[in-house]
């Protein structure tokens, strides 16, 4: 299969390279000062983590289903600033980088988040 026939989630490794890219992104989001306590303050990050992965593969095209909330309802009443969101786009373009996926599909990742920040920044 081609990389113009692969879909997002196969480019990005199926369910598997997925997982490994969250579990980078979420040791990125626990390092960076701008966004960590929002992490660690996490009454459940194992759950965060599996509801990240859910997320990614059934919003990347696979078979997997999303049983967390929407975006807005996850994210309202969090005051998250632009700055906190740029913040963890880096950590996740970062951990895309870090797990070998190319640039084609990191921008298509990166397209991808941004078309979420209104769903994200101060709601």
């Amino acid at each position: 299969m081609s990389m113009t026939t692969a879909s997002l989630y196969e480019r990005l490794g199926r369910h598997e390279g997925i997982t490994r890219i969250t579990r980078e992104l979420m040791k990125n989001h626990l390092a960076n000062p701008l966004v960590k306590t929002r992490y660690e303050n996490s009454e459940d990050l194992a759950r965060v983590e599996r509801r990240a992965i859910e997320f990614f593969c059934a919003g990347t095209g696979g078979p997997e289903s999303y049983s967390g909330q929407d975006m807005l309802a996850t994210h309202r009443g969090m005051n998250i600033s632009e700055q906190e969101f740029m913040t963890v786009i880096d950590d996740a373009m970062d951990a895309l980088e870090k797990c070998g996926i190319d640039t084609p599909t990191r921008n298509d990742v990166l397209a991808v988040l941004w078309s979420l920040k209104n769903e994200v920044i101060r709601v």
